[in-house]
């Protein structure tokens, strides 16, 4: 049997990580077992569902590299195959037309909340022999069974037990024609051949229904597993204050792909005690079994860590093309390519994100902004001598490399009974605008000689 999971997010909101974390679970257990992966946007709520929900969702899965082997498929464009299946249903007397009005479902429900019952659909069209009202255009419910009960071996949860006399008969429907979001998800699951069902825990009270539909239909029912949701680190719902934010939100603050699903792979899902996770590590480990029954809290402190080990140890065109995407947004639009990469590996081990690295390297890319403070501390008339004095020392240097460069400014300094520190902050404040920057050295072969004597030259002036 081929494996076939699916990621089915609604369009009603932004993209954010409880999705990207199903969305993982879901991709990840069908690559562990060579199957098929598949992206449905269950777009049925027309008032709900927004063009910009569409474009994150899938710009979002494209940026996190989880691509779908089948997809995307929309809802909206499958309508003429639902009422297909619904006409046959009422063919077969598998579902039937309910003239109930609005004003007698409300009636029906106060009545059985005074009775302190469940409010539920009573039936009262399911076998009625009754002349439809003048007018009422129906609404089609599924014909649920009456009585015995529907097992759920949920792969996270275990085993549920439903009372089919507790489950009303539900609206496949609506009165305006469009089929309704339970029965969609039924269909598009048979059609699709959808063996694994990876989803939030909030959905586990729709599985008993749409299983009694699957089986009505004649299929057999995919295996579930309802994973639990993802909170704050306060133990309160997950919110943006939280991080629960468009998926997109992490891309503009520097945070690396592989980074973002290595941290969520392992919020409820266990696997010893190693913390960080190639893409291809994550494949070959991850089981649905060992993700936990409990909800996960949301630590954006973790994620920080966690994306500077990948920057750490990323590949440096990984890293290069993350560092041009963000001084584009930074107004550093022809960044070279070649400055990038010699910047990406003086400021790997510093920057925990891919933003913070773009920022702190802007004086790589255009001319410094000089720190007025910075400035009068050390570049003083005496530090100016001395700048003047190296400049030359750095206009005949052989090689320009950081180990020379640094063989230079020990014996420079050494010849002038001064540490290195009294040549290199004022150096530094030249050639950056700033007291902070990577090793001078390092700094100084990455700007280039060119770069270094002209704001030498600057400053000095």
């Amino acid at each position: 049997m081929t494996i076939v999971t699916r990621f089915a997010p609604s369009p009603t909101g932004m993209l954010h990580i409880g999705g990207v974390r199903t969305a993982l679970f879901s991709w990840l257990y069908a690559r562990r077992h060579g199957g098929q992966f598949i992206l449905r946007v269950e777009d049925t709520d027309r008032e709900r569902s927004t063009d910009e929900a569409v474009r994150v969702i899938l710009e979002g899965m494209r940026w996190l590299g989880l691509n779908e082997d089948a997809g995307p498929f929309y809802q909206t464009q499958r309508y003429d195959r639902y009422r297909a299946v619904i006409a046959d249903m009422l063919d077969k007397g598998l579902a039937y037309r309910c003239y109930c009005s609005k004003e007698e479902l409300d009636a029906l429900r106060e009545a059985q909340l005074a009775r302190k019952e469940k409010p539920r659909y009573d039936g009262r069209w399911r076998d009625s022999t009754a002349t439809p009202p003048a007018g009422v255009t129906p609404v089609i419910r599924f014909r649920n069974p009456l009585a015995g009960d529907v097992v759920v071996d949920d792969l996270v949860h275990g085993r549920t037990v439903f009372q089919n006399a507790e489950l009303d008969d539900l609206i496949i429907q609506r009165s305006d024609g469009n089929p309704t979001y339970n029965f969609c998800v039924v269909v598009d699951d048979y059609d699709m051949g959808v063996t694994h069902v990876i989803r939030g825990d909030d959905h586990l009270n729709n599985t008993p229904r749409q299983i009694n539909m699957l089986q009505a239909l004649g299929a057999t029912p995919p295996a579930y597993a309802h994973v639990p949701m993802i909170l704050g680190a306060d133990g309160a719902k997950l919110s943006k204050r939280h991080g629960a934010v468009s998926v997109l939100e992490y891309q503009k603050e520097g945070f690396l792909p592989d980074a973002l699903l290595n941290y969520l792979v392992r919020l409820g899902w266990s696997h010893g005690d190693q913390e960080v996770f190639t893409r291809e590590e994550m494949i070959a480990a991850f089981d649905i079994a060992n993700v936990g029954k409990a909800a996960a809290a949301f630590n954006p402190d973790k994620l920080l860590w966690l994306n500077q080990q990948h920057i750490m140890k990323a590949p440096r065109a990984t890293l290069v093309a993350a560092l041009r995407e963000q001084l584009a947004f930074l107004q550093v639009s022809d960044a070279d390519e070649a400055l990038c990469g010699g910047v990406v590996e003086v400021l790997r081990e510093r920057a925990r994100t891919m933003k913070e690295m773009a920022t702190s390297s802007l004086f790589f890319f255009r001319e410094p902004v000089m720190d007025d403070k910075a400035v009068a501390k050390h570049l003083t008339p005496e530090a100016k001598a001395l700048l003047a004095e190296l400049r030359a020392v750095f206009a005949v240097t052989g090689e320009w490399k950081a180990p020379a460069l640094h063989a230079a400014l020990q014996v420079f300094a050494e010849a002038r009974s001064l540490g290195l520190g009294k040549i290199a902050q004022p150096l530094r404040v030249a050639v950056t605008g700033g007291t902070v920057s990577p090793p001078i050295d390092a700094t100084l072969a990455v700007l280039g000689r060119e770069k270094v004597l002209a704001r030498m030259d600057a400053a000095l002036e």
